[in-house]
């Protein structure tokens, strides 16, 4: 019995490890990103220590533990979008994150759906079946 568990659980490891090796945004993130969230981590560590948090504070406020708040810290990009947005409602900054991604002020897309429009409405040439 205890056999079996060991190769069911050694199985499962490899079967873990190989599902994160294919990620490659977790082995390298396009330089931008990974730039962006260094930034980021920075600033939720300045804001934590502005408010005179630890992050054994953070973590117990946010229900997660120690290490995904150095992480969120550091910028990792396997930490998960739940422990960013955590962490910004801990120190009050979570209204702007509904500004990210809006439709309503993304010109990119916005030019990209006018173009798509049609121009001119024509009315259709079948005969109307209503009498």
């Amino acid at each position: 019995m205890y056999a079996l568990k060991s190769i069911f659980d050694a199985e499962r490891e490899t079967a873990l490890r190989e599902m994160v090796a294919k990620n490659k945004l977790l082995q390298a993130p396009p330089y931008p990103v990974a730039q962006a969230l260094t930034r980021f981590g920075q600033n939720l560590r300045t804001a934590r220590i502005r408010r005179n948090l630890t992050i054994e504070d953070v973590a117990r406020k946010i229900g997660t533990g120690p290490r995904a708040v150095m992480d969120a810290e550091k910028g990792k990009v396997s930490t998960t979008v739940g422990v960013y947005a955590a962490l910004l409602w801990a120190y009050d900054l979570l209204s702007p994150l509904s500004e990210v991604a809006n439709p309503a002020k993304d010109e990119q897309g916005l030019r990209l759906a006018s173009a798509k429009e049609k121009k001119r409405v024509r009315h259709s040439t079948r005969l109307d079946r209503d009498f």
